[in-house]
């Protein structure tokens, strides 16, 4: 990306977005696309992806990748099919995560642990260890992680494990920072509070309409995305919460 990027001029800019067939994910496809940029959505349901893909008015610059990014060899895979469809990810959207209903300590096991390690963590460190080697080659690069207000503030709403996967997550997107700071590559995580995604359906009880509503949209961090993205590489945002405005973020 060049040093005059604004929200306007994103044409060069090829994009791999992990959860991309849902929520924020896609919602971020979808900014990214109106502003010109080349697009790659990857996550583990295929038919998903291709669902996703219909909605989306791209012009031929958007493309489905299927994988489990948790399986190095599935992220080197994905990595290596996004390059070849952008010609090069300059812009990595690490929003892959999932939570389980059976998530309080009582009810988590080492499969349910496991799987809250995957999803929430250990995709977004493959991912990683598969298209940081071309952003080093290439002296830049920007990697944006859906984390979320859980890896900043442990509360049992998400339960024990998925707080421990995003705060772990937090840590490494922290040290990833200050390492690859001389390779050029920046890294931004955003947090969330709640927002209106699918994840809600794994809630242990019902979530309402009202309450979805009231909460953030997939399109409201979509847009925080885009605006770290149409930073020029001398600026750097390293940590962006974004909650709903009727809670206290304490």
């Amino acid at each position: 990306m060049s040093s005059s990027t604004t929200p306007n001029s994103l044409a060069s800019l090829g994009a791999l977005i992990t959860g991309g067939g849902s929520g924020i994910g896609l919602a971020t496809a979808r900014l990214l696309l109106e502003q010109g940029a080349r697009v790659v959505i990857s996550g583990r349901d295929a038919n998903k992806l291709a669902a996703a893909l219909t909605t989306l008015n791209h012009g031929g610059r958007a493309h489905a990748v299927a994988g489990d990014g948790s399986k190095p060899a599935d992220a080197t895979r994905i990595a290596a099919e996004a390059t070849a469809l952008l010609g090069s990810i300059d812009l990595l959207v690490a929003n892959a995560g999932a939570n389980i209903k059976e998530r309080t300590l009582a009810e988590l096991d080492a499969t349910r642990w496991q799987t809250m390690l995957d999803n929430n963590l250990n995709a977004a460190f493959h991912t990683l260890q598969a298209v940081l080697p071309g952003m080093r080659q290439r002296h830049s690069g920007l990697v944006v992680v859906i984390n979320s207000i859980a890896g900043k503030r442990g509360n049992p709403l998400g339960g024990p494990a998925y707080v421990a996967a995003k705060f772990a997550l937090h840590g490494l997107i922290t040290a990833a920072a200050v390492e690859e700071k001389p390779n050029g590559i920046r890294f931004s995580s955003i947090y969330p509070g709640e927002v209106n995604t699918p994840i809600l359906e794994a809630r242990p009880n019902p979530v309402t309409d009202a309450h979805k509503q009231g909460i953030l949209q997939p399109e409201d961090v979509a847009q925080a995305v885009l605006f770290i993205a149409s930073l020029p590489p001398r600026a750097s945002v390293p940590e962006l919460i974004i909650s709903p405005s009727s809670y206290a973020f304490i």
